[in-house]
């Protein structure tokens, strides 16, 4: 049976940690819960496995046994999460912790970030493991700090901001169209800046002013709820891949602007060129850098339909 959470709150003191969360986990998927330090993903997960008094909501298990993988320290049901133990590394400690929670008898498995600290090729093994859990119709809910993991691995996600969810749905529809700007803001990379509307509601396509480089920029078609007042900032985001750079020709409706290169950031596969178009500091990612150098000035591409209106 899906588990099942309905309006969960819960309040350390007068805090309160988790604030009318909702989500389904069903069997036989990986559900991903992503979150900041202190977002309250753990404090949630403790709430599923009976470790801690909630305040409101209700938890619905149908009746499955429910395992943890964390360390208990203060008792309670599943074996101890990354406790080092003698002549074992700490890594290795996790990887046979988790194993053994695999290979539980429970219907539902919970999980808090269990692979930090095992390499990525070690880690992918274990993603192989997870998903054959999930195959053979448990649920799995599966909360990471690490965006990728959870890109990679689930099949929905829901995102914790401060105790809040903020948005729930497919990985690659939170990373392509984030509901808000605290959401955009650590789900992956992203270019957020302030802007204040120039055309009307019904306009097309939206035009707005950058508040740092003063540039007149076009967005993609935006709902009205979205949009926000005309004499009040919003939020735009731009991924950093959906930044072209160039030194040659290119179309004037890309929200084409003149910057100048203040750093180059080498990361592996990728590369992330910083720029600074009048003020306007910016981020974008190619796969090869070539003919450019910190210091020379150069033509960046914003593309409308890549630029999003954020709710703040």
């Amino acid at each position: 049976m899906p588990l099942r959470i309905e309006q969960l709150s819960k309040r350390y003191g007068n805090n309160w940690a988790l604030r009318d969360i909702d989500f389904d986990a069903e069997d036989g998927r990986i559900f991903g819960i992503f979150g900041g330090t202190g977002s309250g993903k753990t404090s949630l997960l403790r709430c599923i496995a009976g470790r801690e008094r909630i305040n409101g909501g209700k938890i619905d298990t149908g009746g499955a046994s429910v395992h943890l993988d964390q360390d208990k320290k203060d008792g309670g049901i599943s074996a101890i999460f990354g406790k080092r133990q003698a002549g074992v590394s700490s890594g290795q400690a996790k990887i046979n912790d988790f194993e053994r929670s695999i290979d539980s008898k429970a219907s539902v498995l919970l999980f808090d970030d269990p692979f930090v600290g095992i390499d990525e090729t070690f880690r992918e093994k274990l993603f192989v493991r997870l998903r054959e859990a999930a195959d053979a119709g448990k649920t799995v809910v599966f909360a990471s700090s690490d965006f990728q993991q959870i890109a990679e691995l689930c099949d929905r996600m829901m995102v914790l901001v401060d105790g809040n969810a903020r948005q729930t749905g497919f990985p690659q529809e939170v990373y392509e169209n984030p509901d808000s700007s605290d959401v955009a803001a650590i789900v992956g990379r992203n270019n957020l800046f302030a802007a204040r509307r120039l055309t009307s509601t019904n306009a097309e396509m939206p035009e707005f002013f950058s508040i740092d480089g003063e540039h007149r920029l076009f967005a993609q078609p935006t709902n009205n709820l979205r949009i926000g007042a005309i004499n009040k900032n919003v939020t735009l985001a731009i991924r950093p891949e959906h930044i072209s750079i160039t030194f040659g020709a290119s179309f004037p409706e890309d929200n084409l602007l003149k910057a100048v290169v203040t750093g180059i950031r080498f990361f592996g596969e990728t590369t992330l060129i910083d720029l600074d178009a009048g003020g306007l500091r910016l981020s974008a990612r190619v796969f090869r850098v070539v003919g450019l150098n910190i210091g020379e000035e150069c033509m960046i591409g914003m593309p409308p339909h890549r630029i999003l209106v954020l709710k703040d």
